[in-house]
């Protein structure tokens, strides 16, 4: 067995520990291989629970967190889902085992560009990539069983987001200033409103609109903060 199988059982182990217990969940991580998704000097951090950089002032969320929320959405195989912040294509790979499609959105036109890149090497053929304005949905392929935003919200989810979900249908997102964001569940309700859950705290990036310009790269972000991806 090499060092990253090895590893990868490790991670597994500890994600079960850490109240991962879809076994569903667990197999779509233990078969899509994180080292793909990132640059090749982190290779040998990729099995750890670590948030690691992949360019643009963005990072791969560590994987407890890409659990976490994976196993919120409480996934069927014949569910459609939205991702919004494809990032390196790693969290849209785990969706991408676990229901019939998955429409991602990017709005750095390099990490679109790798990510379909990473993807179509992959052989990964249920996801379609857009770049575009996430906060917008998208409306041409709408409505989704299931909505996932990698980015947080400062007060609410935006409504294009809930108006583009289904009734009865979820859509897990960061909501929160810097130091104090949360992790919510929505619900469709019969009635076109949503009702929300407080699920536990996290620490993203901040939500944006519009396909991003070239300067954003040299904004620094917090290394330690989860990202798209």
């Amino acid at each position: 067995m090499n060092a990253d199988a090895t590893q990868k059982i490790r991670l597994i182990m500890y994600l079960r520990q850490q109240g991962i217990h879809s076994t569903d969940v667990l197999s779509a991580i233990e078969r899509t291989p994180r080292e793909s998704f990132i640059p090749a000097m982190f290779h040998d951090q990729a099995y750890e629970d670590l948030a690691l950089p992949i360019g643009r002032g963005q990072t791969i969320s560590q994987p407890l967190v890409v659990a976490h929320m994976t196993q919120s959405l409480e996934l069927d195989p014949m569910h459609k889902v939205l991702e919004i912040g494809t990032g390196c294509g790693y969290q849209a790979a785990i969706l991408s085992k676990l229901c019939r499609r998955v429409y991602t959105i990017e709005r750095h036109r390099p990490l679109f560009e790798n990510a379909n890149a990473t993807l179509d090497s992959l052989r990964i053929r249920n996801i379609t990539t857009l770049l575009g304005d996430g906060m917008q949905g998208w409306t041409a392929q709408a409505p989704f069983d299931r909505i996932i935003v990698t980015a947080a919200a400062r007060q609410e989810a935006p409504f294009a987001l809930t108006s583009q979900l289904k009734v009865g249908g979820f859509l897990v997102i960061p909501i929160g200033e810097a130091g104090d964001q949360w992790l919510y569940k929505y619900t469709k309700q019969p009635n076109g409103q949503c009702t929300r859950v407080k699920l536990f705290e996290v620490r993203f990036v901040p939500l944006l609109p519009d396909i991003a310009k070239d300067q954003e790269a040299q904004i620094q972000q917090d290394p330690l903060l989860e990202a798209v991806g």
